[in-house]
């Protein structure tokens, strides 16, 4: 904006978080890290969002009793909302009071993005939003969820779903995921990851990526994946393979794909294709305009492939991409 020029600057997408009667604290401190706290290292001249939590009652004890939340705003916080985020509980066979389906059902039927967080999903069906729809929740609580609600078409092994303007997140860690994905579906990869890297938590796992489910821990714990995950984000234009990994790390193919399915929860080739496209992304997001440069130095080879990964990875065309998030907004993307 020019010095001295009087045109206020675009408002930042506003947030509201529903925090009821029982709410995991977890899930309402994932929306306030994502979305709430302001990000100065990225040296944008305004916040990415605004966060208001909101109750339907002036306290609200959260789940166990750990603490009381008072002071905030009551439901009609909602109706500011760009994006409302509703929190799991465990007790999600007793329906939300009827104050928080109608706050639910207001803010998605004025065109406003929701986000059901972990359990949440439930809270989602009971307002009516997933009938007809795909949606997921902790596998723990799938089983429940058919039941209650069969009209909704649950997806009970990924980690999240999106169906536009409402989207549903597995647990209390795939909520992270879906609020990264939200990022970089408003603001880029380049913030996104900007963002994981504060948070120390892996900038892509995609939303079809199964859940964790239970499994005996194992005897001897793993060693971490963090340095050959290093090594190979530097090494991403080069022809890797998920044998060149294993080498790396001096353990079999079968060994590692192991590793990254316990502490990613996805396969080597799964986790190399998503740095790769981010990668993509971020050159497209710098102004890089030829195709084939962006696709050599990711690694993803040929144009063609670039433009099937990234519509997969953010649902957008490149074209549509580059005008979103580029630095040459409104031009055309060439081969």
């Amino acid at each position: 904006m020019p010095q001295g020029s009087s045109q206020p600057r675009p408002r930042p997408h506003r947030v509201a978080v529903i925090v009821d009667e029982g709410t995991n604290p977890f899930e309402v401190g994932v929306a306030t890290e994502l979305f709430g706290l302001p990000r100065p290292e990225l040296g944008l001249p305004g916040p990415l969002y605004e966060v208001t939590l909101c109750t339907p009652a002036p306290e609200v004890r959260m789940n166990h009793g750990f603490f009381t939340l008072t002071g905030v705003p009551g439901l009609d916080a909602v109706d500011d909302a760009d994006t409302l985020v509703v929190p799991g509980r465990p007790d999600n066979v007793v329906p939300r009071g009827a104050a928080v389906r109608e706050a639910i059902r207001r803010t998605h039927a004025r065109g406003a993005r929701v986000m059901g967080l972990c359990t949440g999903s439930f809270a989602l069906a009971e307002a009516g939003l997933l009938d007809g729809r795909r949606a997921t929740t902790h596998w723990m609580w799938a089983d429940v969820f058919r039941e209650l609600h069969p009209r909704v078409r649950l997806e009970p092994d990924v980690l999240f779903v999106d169906e536009g303007d409402v989207l549903t997140a597995a647990g209390s860690a795939a909520a992270l995921d879906l609020g990264l994905y939200v990022v970089r579906r408003d603001h880029g990869a380049e913030v996104a990851n900007a963002v994981s890297r504060r948070l120390v938590f892996a900038a892509h796992r995609d939303g079809g990526q199964r859940q964790f489910v239970e499994r005996p821990v194992p005897d001897v714990r793993d060693e971490s994946l963090g340095p050959l995950l290093a090594w190979a984000q530097e090494r991403l234009g080069e022809p890797l393979t998920v044998a060149d990994l294993a080498a790396r790390a001096a353990v079999s193919p079968a060994t590692l794909h192991r590793r990254f399915q316990a502490q990613l929860g996805t396969t080597p080739l799964g986790w190399l294709t998503g740095e790769r496209v981010a990668l993509a992304c971020r050159l497209i997001e710098r102004g890089e305009e030829r195709l084939d440069v962006v696709a050599a130095r990711s690694g993803l080879g040929t144009a063609a492939n670039l433009r099937a990964r990234v519509r997969r990875e953010t649902g957008l065309s490149l074209s549509a991409y580059r005008r979103r998030f580029g630095t040459g907004a409104g031009e055309a993307v060439t081969a």
